[in-house]
């Protein structure tokens, strides 16, 4: 007897759910915390995972404990001795900059015997927000909204913002001193470099006020007068490698984009797909890098070749959006548009891409499905998908057509997820 056919969907999702499940931070959190001081214990952090990595480290940390974390809107987790503040993402706002401000305050006279923990994850760059001196909070909104729109890569929007900030940068790191500090991180940037996670507020900067003001420049981005003079003054400069202030300081990355990725090709394996990790920091405009991986596709099912079916093929990073429509944006679904373009109905094809944290763009929906009918179905309702694409609206493409993947908050964030299934 034939065996049934792949519930493709179910499959996809349950993919997606086990990258999910290997970045939570009660898993991967305890193994890495350092012993007690003598002194105080802080607990400081900014991002999307955080409240869950403070639950992680209350439920697994005896002394006595203090402290304040921020984190999105509605990814608030219940904690005792921690308080969790909330705030805006992608665009900062003010409930974040005071929240920063306690933070700062958090760290202040400290001894060589008290030891901070720093929680960081993905969305603190947004979280935790302090403009460098003669900047305000609006000048850091429309720098973010910009940066945001233009298509920069992470590393470069976290460039930029570094050196507007009097936190990031390893400026919370120097704050602490003298005290211990270990930064625990969980990354969701291409590459796993600690100084673009949440933007580094407690580790080193290589880069300078000039490779931010050389990005500024690239992507045309109009700054405010104070914030142009203050990268081109250098007075906006990071704390760099082997300052003084950073000789108390360990960082430790606890879970990451290929842990995700190898959690998904388990999944894989058992319902009889070969799994391939074509990457976990895969990273240019979500249409080119769709036509990449579409083109791939192609390749396995008319030839074999590089892989022969039933096979998955999996890849993480993060890609950009360069809006110029009037649409919702979202890399993870206007990869899927491109994506179903090029394939042009491809028999035997399904995909998942989406946002591990549960948010692609600045939507409450985490990502989409694409069926090898994808474009079929769009048709018969009216819908040109070309016409969506252009408007940067796949987000209500994949909605008219049911196939949108809302999870709700993820409490972690390793950044975005793809799956290319092929029977």
């Amino acid at each position: 007897m034939k065996p049934p056919a792949p519930d493709y969907r179910s499959l996809l999702r349950s993919l997606f759910d086990a990258a999910v499940a290997a970045a939570q931070p009660a898993l991967c959190l305890p193994a890495h915390l350092p012993p007690p001081p003598k002194g105080r214990t802080i607990v400081i952090g900014a991002g999307k995972a955080t409240a869950a990595m403070a639950r992680a480290l209350e439920d697994n940390w005896s002394g006595p404990l203090e402290g304040l974390v921020v984190t999105r809107y509605g990814y608030e987790v219940q904690c005792q001795r921690i308080e969790i503040a909330q705030a805006a993402h992608p665009v900062p706002d003010m409930a974040g900059l005071l929240a920063t401000q306690r933070i700062q305050e958090l760290v202040k006279g400290l001894t060589a015997d008290d030891l901070v923990i720093a929680l960081m994850s993905g969305g603190g760059s947004s979280l935790l927000v302090a403009p460098a001196q003669g900047l305000t909070l609006q000048d850091k909104q429309a720098v973010n909204a910009a940066l945001l729109a233009c298509g920069a890569t992470i590393s470069e929007m976290n460039c930029v913002r570094r050196h507007l900030s009097a936190i990031k940068g390893g400026r919370l790191s120097a704050a602490c001193s003298p005290a211990q500090l270990c930064t625990l991180l969980i990354s969701d940037v291409p590459g796993d470099s600690p100084m673009d996670i949440a933007s580094g507020p407690t580790v080193a900067d290589s880069t300078t006020c000039a490779d931010a003001l050389e990005i500024v420049n690239r992507y045309q981005i109009a700054l405010p007068q104070a914030m142009r003079e203050l990268l081109q003054s250098g007075a906006g400069e990071t704390i760099k490698p082997g300052d003084v202030r950073l000789q108390n300081s360990t960082v430790h990355i606890i879970t990451a984009p290929q842990m995700a990725l190898q959690a998904a090709a388990q999944v894989a394996s058992a319902a009889g797909f070969t799994p391939y990790i074509l990457g976990d920091s895969l990273e240019g405009e979500s249409r080119d890098v769709a036509k990449v991986l579409g083109g791939i596709a192609r390749q396995v099912l008319l030839h074999g070749q590089p892989f022969k079916t039933p096979c998955v093929l999996l890849s993480g990073g993060e890609t950009t959006v360069t809006l110029r429509g009037q649409g919702r944006g979202g890399r993870n679904v206007e990869f899927l548009l491109a994506l179903a373009l090029a394939l042009g109905g491809a028999a035997g094809v399904y995909a998942l891409a989406g946002d591990t944290d549960g948010v692609d763009g600045a939507e409450e929906i985490a990502g989409a499905i694409l069926t090898p009918d994808t474009i079929q179905r769009a048709w018969a309702l009216g819908m040109n998908p070309r016409s969506y694409l252009d408007n940067n609206d796949a987000h209500r493409f994949f909605q008219a057509l049911g196939d949108s993947v809302v999870t709700g908050p993820t409490l972690t964030n390793v950044n975005d997820f793809r799956a290319i299934v092929m029977g």
